[in-house]
């Protein structure tokens, strides 16, 4: 039972610093080596086998800011820290990629082992590098969409001739690390395109995230926001003569918590009221009903968790 631990985002100028951490237990899984060294379609096959079967994972986010604010190193301790924490599954070793113990000043740190090319030696250390590469990835390629003109999904933030030119070309954004010394000249300016968004913007993306979730699995979207005195809905869809009522929930980043949390027993209740108000209020009888939350993070978001309420 050995937690594996490798980092994926150390030298990039933009975006984040991105640790993984793996308990495969009793898991096979074949194909698993240094992440770099797979082709992006076995990447992605890989990281779906290990988070189905790996005992527990974690991923722990640090962002440019952070690691403009605290430096790099405190980043690559803070990440780690982040990633272990997430794990609930039981291990009796840490090992870790590289000659660093990012864990010394914590009570686990007694437990680690550092070893150098540990992603090509030790099978949970490849799993944890796979898992943060496509991670890393995935969002990389989300930020073309913000931050267009960039190439964020071909270079992925690194200092290529094509990401240089269009930071001479375009300025800087919230996604680069001012603190890197090809990117110290910028610091001085405001890149005053990219207005943050307010609080109900970032609301109601997730909300269309989570429409767009349901209908690429077959729900037709009948209301969003369906709103009375009494109650609100989310999103009310129908999917083979059943309808699902939908809460979303959002957090700006998945280590706050899926926000799945939110849905307590009251809450249960007062969904149940909402359904019950919105079949009464169309004169629906005798159909099948589904409550459903929607756990929704990031910028931009994306859905994490789907479950059906009892």
């Amino acid at each position: 039972m050995i937690l594996g631990i490798d980092e994926v985002g150390r030298g990039p100028w933009a975006g984040p610093l991105v640790v993984g951490a793996v308990v495969l237990g009793d898991a096979q899984i074949e194909g698993l080596t240094d992440s770099k060294k797979l082709t992006k379609k076995k990447r992605d096959a890989l990281d779906t086998l290990i988070r189905e079967r790996a005992s527990g994972y974690g991923l722990g986010w640090v962002g440019a800011k952070e690691i403009d604010e605290i430096g790099l190193g405190p980043a690559l301790r803070l990440a780690t820290i982040r990633a272990v924490e997430q794990v609930s599954a039981p291990y009796h070793e840490i090992i870790i990629d590289g000659t660093i113990n990012f864990l010394s000043e914590t009570s686990k740190g007694k437990y680690v082992t550092t070893l150098a090319k540990a992603d090509l030696l030790i099978q949970s250390v490849s799993a944890a590098s796979i898992i943060a590469k496509v991670a890393r990835d995935n969002y990389m390629a989300l930020q073309d969409d913000i931050y267009p003109g960039y190439g964020f999904v071909s270079h992925v933030g690194y200092g290529t001739l094509a990401h240089r030119n269009s930071i001479e070309k375009l300025g800087v954004t919230p996604l680069h690390r001012l603190s890197f010394a090809p990117l110290a000249k910028y610091k001085t300016e405001i890149a005053t395109e990219f207005t943050p968004k307010t609080t109900k913007q970032i609301g109601d993306e997730a909300e269309s995230e989570a429409a767009q979730y349901l209908e690429s699995h077959g729900h037709t979207v009948l209301e969003r926001n369906w709103k009375t005195k009494f109650c609100e809905i989310d999103v009310v869809s129908v999917k083979d003569a059943t309808f699902y009522f939908t809460e979303v929930k959002y957090r700006k980043s998945s280590l706050r918590g899926t926000g799945l949390e939110a849905i307590t027993h009251k809450k249960q209740q007062q969904m149940i009221f909402a359904a019950e108000f919105y079949m009464a209020s169309h004169k629906l009888q005798n159909v099948a009903m589904r409550l459903v939350a929607l756990s929704v993070s990031g910028v931009p978001p994306i859905v994490e968790t789907y479950l059906e309420i009892e």
